[in-house]
């Protein structure tokens, strides 16, 4: 295998000792397994800007906060270098989100360092000391299938409780670890209390972890987690070890309750899409 331009500079650095083989590759980046001593770790080698298909990024870069005024006005115009600036945001975006969230106790994978644009992270294993498997590539048995929801709705009110949205929250965002689920992928974090859109983002990430593990325990189907953790964000009484119980009551007068349960069909739906997305990447790859 040809070593990755950009992770010639951190074997250069002595950052890490060589590349072992690619591990996945998407439309936003691509990870390599590498050796740091006597570790194996991950690289995320982001994509150019030419080559990512993420959409709508507008809607989540509302609220974030840029490192500098020339910068914030190059971004605002839209000029090369703003366009440059605007990249490199969006990269350490996820830099910053994770180690904050690790420091708060979110299941996140540990955080090595940002280098020449690689993200340097720890590499999640099953308990066979495999390279986990992202958590819509397993099938779940009932009680399973309950116990990671629960794990994962408390990783989701942590996120919250430090202001963090996920944004882009699903079962191939997830990967199953030896002691359990472990959340990736926050490029695309918005602030909670920023974004006009949070709201519905949180929403939409709690539907899609309840569809796809409703499918092994359906009484999750019946549950509005997201609802009630929001209204708590928004009344200043969530904390990190706040009890949920799944119930709210919905105003009829302001919400779709249909609505909203067909939205969970649907995020059902766009996961198997998505990951038939994301196999046809991989070979086009």
């Amino acid at each position: 295998m040809k070593t990755p331009t950009a992770l010639m500079a951190l074997i250069e650095d002595g950052v890490i000792d060589a590349v072992l083989r690619p591990l996945k590759s998407g439309k936003e980046a691509a990870v390599y397994l590498v050796r740091s001593g006597d570790h194996v770790r991950c690289a995320k080698v982001y994509k150019d800007m030419a080559q990512r298909s993420f959409q709508q990024r507008v809607q989540y870069q509302e609220g974030r906060k840029v490192r500098g005024s020339r910068e914030a006005r190059a971004i605002g115009k839209a000029t090369r270098y703003g366009r440059r600036q605007q990249e490199a945001e969006w990269k350490n975006t996820e830099v910053d989100a994770l180690y904050q969230l690790r420091d708060a106790g979110v299941r996140v994978p540990e955080p090595h360092g940002f280098f020449h644009g690689v993200l340097v992270m720890e590499l999640v294993v099953d308990a066979d000391g495999s390279p986990a498997p992202r958590l819509g590539e397993v099938e779940l048995g009932p009680e399973v299938a309950r116990a990671f929801h629960g794990v994962l709705v408390r990783q989701v009110v942590r996120m919250l409780c430090c202001g963090l949205v996920h944004g882009d929250l699903s079962p191939y965002n997830v990967l199953v670890g030896a002691d359990g689920p472990v959340v990736i992928d926050f490029p695309q974090v918005v602030s909670a209390a920023g974004n006009n859109a949070a709201r519905r983002m949180l929403l939409r990430d709690v539907n899609n972890l309840t569809a796809w593990l409703g499918r092994s325990a359906p009484e999750l189907l019946d549950t509005w987690y997201g609802e009630e953790m929001w209204a708590l964000y928004e009344a200043g009484a969530l904390a990190s070890d706040t009890d949920l119980s799944g119930h709210f009551e919905h105003d009829a007068h302001e919400a779709d309750v249909e609505g909203v349960r067909d939205a969970i069909n649907e995020a059902r739906d766009e996961a198997l899409i998505r990951q038939q997305g994301r196999e046809a990447a991989e070979l086009e790859d």
